[in-house]
C-alpha cells in the first residue's frame, strides 16, 4: 500500500501544478494571439457596445428575430431549459413561440418555421440563426419596413456565414450583424 500512495501523491501534484498553472498560462497564451485578446467580438452600435458571441434578443417585427433563449439572454447564466421534448411545460411553452410567430407572420404555414426559432439552444445564448429562419422573416420585415423583399434576401445571403472550413456545422446567420445591416438598408 506504501508503495501505491506516494507514486498518487506525486501524481496529484504533478497534475495540479500542470491543470491549474501551466495548461492554464498556456490556454491564456492562445486567447491574447485571438482578435480582442480572447475577448469575443465587440460592436459598436448607435453609441453601445454589443457582443456578437452572445444572442441579443430582438422581437420587434421590424427586426430579424432571434432564437429563444432559456435564460431570457442573461450571459451571466448560460443554460438550458433541461426539459425533455415530452415534457409538457416545455411543450406549452414551445407552442406559445409557434403561435406568436404565426400571429407576426400571417402568411407563414406552421410547417415552414424552423425549429431554431421556436426552440431555445442548450446554452440559450445562440447568436445565430439558421439561413431559412431568415428567410421566413423577410415578407414580415419587407411588408413593415417597405423594403423590396429581394433587397432583404440579398442581404441575407451576404451575412451568411458558410460552415468552418467547408465542412464542419451548417450555414448561419448572426442576427445582430444581419440587423445592424437591416438597419443601414435605409
Amino acid at each position: 500500500m506504501k508503495q501505491n500512495i506516494l507514486p498518487a501523491i506525486r501524481l496529484t501534484l504533478l497534475c495540479a501544478v500542470f491543470f491549474s498553472g501551466i495548461y492554464t498560462l498556456f490556454i491564456f497564451g492562445i486567447a491574447q494571439a485571438a482578435p480582442n485578446n480572447g475577448k469575443g467580438e465587440v460592436i459598436e452600435y448607435n453609441g453601445k457596445k454589443y457582443y456578437a458571441n452572445i444572442g441579443q434578443k430582438f422581437d420587434r417585427d421590424e427586426y430579424f428575430w432571434s432564437r429563444p433563449s432559456a435564460v431570457d439572454y442573461n450571459a451571466a447564466g448560460a443554460g438550458g431549459s433541461n426539459k425533455g421534448p415530452s415534457n409538457p411545460d416545455y411543450l406549452k411553452t414551445v407552442q406559445e413561440r409557434i403561435d406568436n410567430f404565426m400571429k407576426h407572420n400571417p402568411e407563414i404555414k406552421k410547417s415552414e418555421i424552423p425549429s431554431d426559432l421556436v426552440t431555445a439552444s442548450g446554452g440559450g445564448l445562440d447568436p445565430n440563426i439558421s439561413v431559412q429562419a431568415a428567410k421566413v422573416q423577410v415578407k414580415r420585415i419587407s411588408k413593415i419596413r417597405k423594403i423590396n423583399e429581394n433587397k432583404i434576401q440579398e442581404l441575407i445571403a451576404s451575412n451568411t456565414e458558410k460552415p468552418l472550413l467547408g465542412l464542419f456545422g451548417t450555414e448561419k446567420i448572426n442576427v445582430l450583424k444581419l440587423n445592424i445591416a437591416l438597419d443601414g438598408l435605409k
